[in-house]
């Protein structure tokens, strides 16, 4: 066991996190039936963002990846699999009828006792949200049983939020708490959520607007879930609360809207995929319906940051890691970026095709995986100590040089010596510059049709070219082309 790396990972937890770890393994909420109290119906304004088709032909099929029902238990898939199972999305997939909802939440309330990974916290908050929603929707299903099941699971939820974890767990956990709140119209629980939320929003929310673990997939699931907030919220016309939440919620519509590319997709940065969190589009029109409007958003605590063309578009991560005590979905990609040309990527990044902790997955969060500068002694080093699938060590940190709305200068200390990049629109193209002292390789990941002959480049010792692989979906590849250029000292190349 490598006991340095371990204490380089934990001194960055807080002391609640530790405190929590030892505490819910040593003393074991289990669920409990419980009866639910009567509460009035309540009444959604507006019409949640419907979920895509998981559940078809009684096959489901999660993360690209398709199986019969076997167990809720069912890990052959990964546990992520497994997870998104228990999440309950399918009941709000276009088409689905309401017999067949009310035939799998009976399973799920069968099988319930057995059901060790259903029952885990942040499933049950994901999956809380989804039962409160169809009974919204089909009150006659709502039935006491149901409704038990319900009010049981919350309470196992209650007794283990996840501060463990923190960061996008514990606000997930919040979120589908005061759902539950205002659905059984339960003050107790209210007052508990309110209080957490705002003071999780608070400090995951940063200046920028962006979620602070820098990932557009989980900033717009989560803006999402803010939304749905919002709108049961209204539902029990909690006008101070609505406002509240109106606030962060402005904010990160901001960010999202800032970062997106023309076409509304976002970058790829850290852990970011296609179809997990809703579009964006559906996103701003899910806001429209319920009157909130984004902030206008100047990229900064973020560290993203945007340079463009007429014709090109770049997106930049220049940031550092602003959730030092939960990293889990950050990547050794300082100075990374991302080019589109006329709309379509030329420069891309790996993306993530699993949460399973195996090589590829340490591969994906490497720097070498990423659009950035490595050593030429060592291609497996890392600008931060990324391993265990979700864990970081040792933090590089980035500095931030030049700031204008044409020209990025940013330097970070991740190596044995400072790595310092420069972006610059220049003449109509894109101009990049690398510094290191010494021996480096500049890496860039082509989309496999991009026209090399638009790359310029100055001051390599050699090149060389490999083809690999890309996602932008879990368990799906895209061809690729990798361009390697050795240099010493400095290398600039120009993508027109």
């Amino acid at each position: 066991m490598n006991y340095s790396l371990i204490i380089r990972t934990v001194k960055h937890l807080k002391a609640k996190q530790i405190f929590y770890q030892i505490y819910y393994r040593c003393f074991h909420a289990h669920y409990k039936e419980l009866n639910a109290p009567y509460h009035r119906p309540v009444s959604l304004p507006v019409t949640w963002i419907e979920k895509p088709a998981c559940l078809i032909r009684g096959e489901f099929c999660f993360l690209n990846l398709t199986h019969t029902f076997l167990d809720w238990n069912f890990q052959g898939n990964g546990m992520l699999w497994a997870y998104n199972l228990t999440y309950f999305d399918f009941l709000h997939q276009r088409n689905f009828s309401k017999d067949e909802a009310c035939h799998w939440i009976d399973i799920f309330i069968r099988d319930i006792k057995k059901n060790h990974v259903g029952l885990d916290p942040y499933p049950t908050a994901l999956r809380g949200i989804n039962w409160i929603k169809f009974f919204c929707k089909y009150p006659e299903c709502a039935t006491k049983v149901r409704e038990n099941s319900l009010w049981s699971q919350y309470n196992l939820l209650n007794k283990r939020l996840e501060y463990h974890l923190l960061g996008n767990h514990l606000l997930e956990d919040c979120i589908s708490l005061l759902i539950a709140a205002l659905y059984f119209d339960y003050d107790k629980w209210l007052k508990k959520s309110t209080r957490l939320l705002i003071n999780e929003l608070e400090e995951q929310t940063l200046a920028d607007g962006a979620h602070y673990e820098q990932s557009p997939m989980y900033h717009s699931i989560l803006l999402d879930r803010l939304l749905d907030a919002i709108n049961f919220a209204l539902g029990r016309n909690k006008q101070a609360l609505v406002e509240s939440l109106k606030h962060y919620a402005c904010r990160q519509l901001g960010w999202l809207q800032a970062i997106c590319y023309k076409d509304g997709s976002w970058p790829f940065f850290n852990d970011a995929s296609l179809n997990i969190a809703p579009p964006s589009e559906k996103i701003f029109n899910y806001a429209r319906q319920l009157n909130i409007e984004a902030d206008k958003s100047k990229l900064s605590e973020s560290g993203y940051r945007i340079i463009c063309s007429e014709r090109q578009e770049v997106r930049i991560d220049c940031g550092n890691i602003t959730a030092t005590y939960q990293p889990g979905h950050t990547h050794a990609d300082s100075l990374t970026y991302e080019l589109r040309i006329d709309g379509k990527p030329f420069v891309v990044d790996t993306g993530i095709s699993t949460y399973n902790k195996n090589e590829r997955r340490q591969y994906e969060r490497s720097t070498i995986a990423h659009n950035c500068v490595i050593p030429d002694s060592n291609m497996n080093n890392n600008s931060s100590e990324v391993w265990g699938g979700f864990r970081v060590g040792k933090r590089c940190r980035t500095t931030i040089i030049k700031d204008e709305p044409h020209e990025i200068i940013a330097e970070h200390n991740g190596f044995v010596q400072p790595c310092r990049r420069r972006w610059c629109m220049h003449r109509g193209g894109l101009l990049i510059e690398d510094t290191y002292a010494g021996n480096a390789i500049s890496i860039i990941h082509l989309t496999a049709d991009a026209d090399i002959k638009r790359i310029h480049i100055e001051g390599a010792k050699k090149i060389e070219f490999s083809n690999n692989l890309y996602s932008i979906e879990y368990n799906r590849f895209i061809p690729c082309k990798v361009l390697y250029i050795y240099f010493e000292n400095r290398v600039n190349y120009f993508i027109s």
